[in-house]
């Protein structure tokens, strides 16, 4: 009986542990170190290990950092507020018309259209461009768990993925803790007495805890540690004596720490707490969203308190419908905070917030059988076990989920919860602080974003005298009006015509558009969809070549009963003759033909010498000899 239990637990374990670890990311990350005329990307730190920056293919760009603290910097407790939001957590979509490379690494990436927004690039901006994967032009069905490189300072913590029709989720999409980064927790310090001596709100000393992460990028190391928070990353435990760190912020605020350590039933007075990150939901839409801040580290003196933890990130989501099936586990959409860890007779780390999650998606399909849950909750301040107070970690704050359309209910769980505040000793007498706010807040319905239309294809086909254009969409929310428009270089573009849009549609819609004055050479085509609220996104470039060519392919040469031959244009454009040795013109028998291939039949021919001459109306002529055995 023991040994069939501990075969049963290893089943379970090994399940469990495939569906949770076994996990695929899809996206290429880089830092953007400036923006040259909102076309050109200069880039650095490129992470193309799980995809690749290509031409035509589409990419976010986003502010992930920008210097909004203001006036807010000095040695005070309002070290950390918002001064002014700038330009941060503004994303867009943009298409790659053209990338750089030196020794085979991204050096800069150009678009195919100007950025709307303005992108900040300085010492405590950070900006990055991610590649927004299309898993498929049609149906795509999960095959394993996926996430997102987790966010280094500098690239990752965002997951962004686009399915043209249906999007089957057997599995897990998680951004859990790849957000803002937690602060650690202090070295080991102790003043010698129980009192509860007052350390700076922000301070380089490193007897205080770190400062989380948050939307403001600290490069000054005298702003590094200290109780205040630094926007929504929370402050660390800044007294001598165990002080617990803040929880990070997003949606809502997040909660203060513990107070620390001087023998009382009550703990430090004034408190030694980490402040809690701020809200920032006066700021978030469709357009804009953040990652989670992540908690302030504890204070320590005994080697037993624990950092803070790291926030939630952001999982762009964008499909025509959305389904589940293959069960064996329930499919979920996460960007939950992660929890720090508990401590001995020391002070404790603050949550991390929850992240963000924008879905796209006009329409679910979840059965009972394989429901869906969508969190972006917060994480966990870290609690004491020992009996006497101390410190808790504040709790992390909640995150944000946006819907394109109203809350979907059936079937469908939807969470965004705060954390739960540490225990600041092992009876929990008292705990460190609660975040703002009432759970669920932060779920936004009915808000258009990243690309609210679904573009099933974007087609060109050359003809005689011009060029079809033709693509089609699954859905459409608030569309406006389709702009065609074509190019030479990428950079400079003529517009050809528009097309007015369903605007809002669930059904299958089809457009074409003519190009009568086409041009002979290369020419790229490019598709913009126009919101009512003239927001713009795009399809990736369609390419046709008109140039003349002298790539008429025949073979095999020598021949013998049939001649093959490849064409660059349909063979409806070509004529063909055959002429023996003596110039005299000899009729050919076709025995196939289709699109840009035919087949010749010479099984008439005597062996010898001939010439085949091939012309078309754009004044292309080629003459080739030919060998029949």
């Amino acid at each position: 009986m023991r040994k069939s239990l501990t075969k049963l637990y290893l089943f379970v374990y090994l399940l469990v542990n495939i569906h949770s670890f076994g996990q695929v990311i899809y996206n290429a990350y880089a830092r953007v170190t400036a923006v040259t005329s909102s076309t050109l990307l200069t880039v650095s730190n490129p992470n193309e290990t799980n995809h690749t920056f290509t031409v035509g293919g589409q990419v976010i760009v986003m502010q992930m950092q920008d210097n909004v603290i203001g006036t807010n910097t000095t040695n005070a407790t309002t070290f950390g507020n918002l001064g002014a939001i700038a330009n941060a957590g503004s994303y867009e979509v943009r298409t790659i018309s053209v990338v750089n490379r030196s020794a085979g690494t991204a050096t800069s990436i150009g678009l195919s259209s100007a950025l709307s927004n303005v992108y900040n690039t300085g010492a405590n901006s950070k900006v990055q461009v991610i590649t927004f994967r299309r898993l498929s032009a049609t149906a795509f069905t999960s095959t394993a768990s996926i996430t997102g490189a987790a966010w280094n300072g500098s690239i990752g913590g965002v997951i962004a993925l686009d399915v043209g029709t249906d999007f089957t989720l057997s599995h897990s999409i998680t951004a859990n803790g790849i957000g803002f980064r937690g602060g650690a927790v202090s070295r080991n310090y102790y003043g010698g007495v129980a009192t509860c001596s007052t350390l700076s709100p922000v301070t380089s000393s490193t007897r205080c805890g770190v400062k989380g992460e948050g939307i403001f990028a600290v490069t000054s190391a005298t702003q590094t540690s200290g109780t205040a928070k630094v926007l929504n990353g929370g402050g660390g435990g800044g007294q001598d004596i165990n002080g617990g760190g803040g929880g990070g912020g997003n949606y809502t605020t997040g909660g203060i720490g513990g107070p620390g350590w001087n023998g009382s039933a009550g703990g430090c007075t004034p408190s030694a707490a980490g402040t809690g990150g701020i809200s920032l939901s006066a700021s978030i839409g469709p357009s804009r969203v953040f990652m989670g801040g992540g908690g302030g580290g504890g204070q320590q003196n005994d080697g037993l308190g624990s950092a803070g933890a790291n926030g939630g990130g952001i999982i762009l989501l964008k499909a025509n419908r959305l389904i589940t099936g293959g069960c064996a586990f329930n499919p979920t959409i996460t960007a939950n905070g992660n929890s720090s860890g508990n401590v001995g007779n020391d002070g404790a780390g603050g949550g991390g917030a929850g992240g963000s999650i924008v879905l796209q998606i006009a329409s679910y399909s979840v059965s009972a059988a394989c429901p869906l849950v969508v969190r972006a909750n917060g994480g966990n301040g870290g609690s004491v076990s020992d009996a006497a107070v101390h410190a808790g970690g504040g709790a992390g704050a909640q995150g944000v989920i946006i819907y394109s359309i109203a809350q979907p209910t059936t079937n469908i769980t939807t969470q965004t919860n705060n954390g739960t505040p540490g225990c600041n000793n092992s009876g929990c007498s008292s705990s460190g602080g609660s975040a703002s706010g009432s759970n669920n807040s932060g779920i936004v319905a009915s808000s258009s974003g990243v690309l609210p239309i679904s573009l099933l294809y974007f087609e060109g086909e050359n003809h005689l005298n011009s060029v079809s254009l033709n693509w089609s969409t699954a859905s459409e929310i608030n569309t406006d009006y389709f702009i065609i428009e074509r190019s030479v270089d990428g950079h400079t573009w003529q517009e050809i015509t528009r097309k007015k849009a369903a605007e809002n549609t669930t059904t299958r819609q089809y457009y074409s558009a003519e190009d009568l004055q086409p041009l002979q050479e290369l020419t790229y085509y490019k598709l913009t969809i126009v919101d009512k609220d003239l927001s713009k996104s795009y399809a990736p470039l369609k390419s046709i070549d008109r140039r003349v060519s002298t790539t008429l392919v025949f073979y095999p040469n020598p021949a013998s009963h049939e001649l093959n031959i490849i064409s660059p244009w349909p063979l409806s454009f070509v004529n063909f003759e055959l002429t023996d040795s003596r110039g005299v013109n000899l009729r050919v028998k076709v025995k196939e033909a289709e699109g840009n291939r035919m087949t010749l039949d010479l099984s008439d021919f005597l062996p010898g010498f001939y010439f085949i001459c091939a012309s078309n109306p754009f004044g292309f002529k080629q003459t080739s000899k030919i060998i029949i055995r």
